[in-house]
């Protein structure tokens, strides 16, 4: 196999590409689609609405090293098909809670769909098959993944309109169920490296697969780019939750009509897939750590235009546009550069491991972003968010001034 096509099938990235759009609408964008009706309806304050998410994001933490490991064993087959039905009963959950403990045993359920589900999970499962090749498969499958905000989040406005949170949550329930026969269809394979993969008599040699030397070589290297990797996944998952979850919130803080604030936060989703698109058809000429610096060095500018979201409409457009593509391609950078950073073929347990600070993190920050705009304001959130931004791409800076290929020996 001299291609990461034959190693992975067009067919392969299109169905978790469809799988991870569905994912990602129905289960991470649900809360802010739904956070005000729920707690409009509920009678609930923002924070205790808000609580469930960030405990979704906690149980994410706590069982992505067992996940990764689980991955690396048995595949994505099993783990997301368990996850496709977490999804829908999570959802059905969720739309029957009244109460607080059933409430918070939706969030439960869906947080644990998560991870089983979302992007670690694929990208695991793409590494899994593909190895070191499979950097680009990774890229693909986030083109629709990205657009999940932009297509569920008005379908959820929509669905909401006319059958109430309830029913449209229901309604996600069913679609979740269409991804069961997606995640069916991963193959259980394991990549072999050329070496072990010549010598086998039905698999020809693969010479011209890409160097998989890791970068971080000595165990002082891989503790300082583990946790640089760490650092950085730490920060853009915690924007992302925030976002996430208050993006909407936030626009209409500044001073847009709630319609107009949905259909500027639904560029997010175009900004990430428009993003990943160049990506997929310039980024390889880009090493994955050079990507990343520039990548992370939007984020900051995004920021920048939010405080100014307010008074000029392009730049509240701006704000949610250049969010997506900063962190659109920041997460296939976080599944690519430990394919460069450390040995493939133990991708699943070693990023298992090194995100969970990231999901910790960002459990933290639906709650966190709530309290900072309930007692100081959405520009306070924003000015928040552009210091994390300039500490992401500090940090970034550094992983790319270390490891960077060209200057190693």
């Amino acid at each position: 196999m001299t291609s990461c096509h034959r190693l992975i099938a067009r067919h392969t990235v299109l169905y978790l590409g469809l799988s991870q759009l569905i994912c990602w609408g129905t289960i991470y964008y649900l809360i802010g689609g739904f956070g005000d009706l729920m707690a409009a309806d509920l009678g609930w304050s923002q924070s205790l609405v808000y609580g469930g998410f960030s405990l979704a994001l906690l149980v994410m933490g706590l069982v992505s090293p067992l996940v990764g490991r689980l991955i690396d064993r048995y595949g994505g087959r099993i783990v997301m098909l368990v996850g496709s039905f977490c999804s829908a009963l999570g959802c059905v959950i969720l739309a029957s809670a009244h109460g607080i403990a059933g409430y918070y045993a939706a969030w439960f359920c869906l947080g644990l769909a998560m991870r089983l589900t979302l992007y670690e999970a694929a990208f695991a499962a793409l590494a899994r098959i593909g190895g070191p090749l499979a950097r680009r498969p990774i890229s693909q499958i986030t083109l629709l993944g990205g657009l999940a905000s932009s297509v569920f989040w008005p379908i959820g406005h929509v669905l909401a309109e006319h059958l109430g949170w309830r029913g449209a949550v229901f309604v996600y329930a069913a679609l979740a169920l269409l991804t069961v026969p997606l995640h069916l269809a991963i193959p259980n394979r394991r990549y072999q490296p050329p070496a072990a993969s010549g010598m086998s008599g039905d698999t020809p040699p693969q010479s011209h697969a890409p160097a998989s030397t890791p970068l971080a070589r000595t165990q002082q290297d891989r503790r300082l780019a583990g946790g640089l990797y760490a650092l950085i996944a730490m920060c853009t998952n915690f924007l992302n939750a925030g976002m996430s979850a208050h993006m909407i919130a936030l626009l209409g803080g500044l001073g847009l009509a709630a319609g107009i604030a949905v259909s500027t936060a639904a560029l997010r989703g175009i900004g990430q897939s428009s993003a990943r698109a160049c990506e997929v058809l310039f980024g390889g000429r880009l090493h994955p750590l050079a990507l990343n610096l520039v990548t992370i060095g939007l984020l900051p500018v995004c920021f920048l235009a939010g405080l100014f979201g307010g008074q000029w409409p392009l730049a509240a457009m701006s704000f949610a546009f250049l969010y997506g593509a900063g962190n659109g391609i920041a997460t296939i950078t976080r599944g690519t550069l430990p394919l460069v950073l450390f040995d493939p073929g133990s991708y699943g347990a070693i990023t298992g491991k090194l995100l969970v600070p990231s999901f910790l993190a960002a459990a933290a920050a639906p709650l966190l972003y709530a309290f900072i705009i309930e007692h100081a304001g959405d520009f306070a959130a924003i000015w928040f968010s552009l210091v994390l931004g300039l500490a992401t791409f500090a940090a970034s800076l550094l992983l790319k001034w270390r490891f960077d290929p060209g200057r190693r020996p």
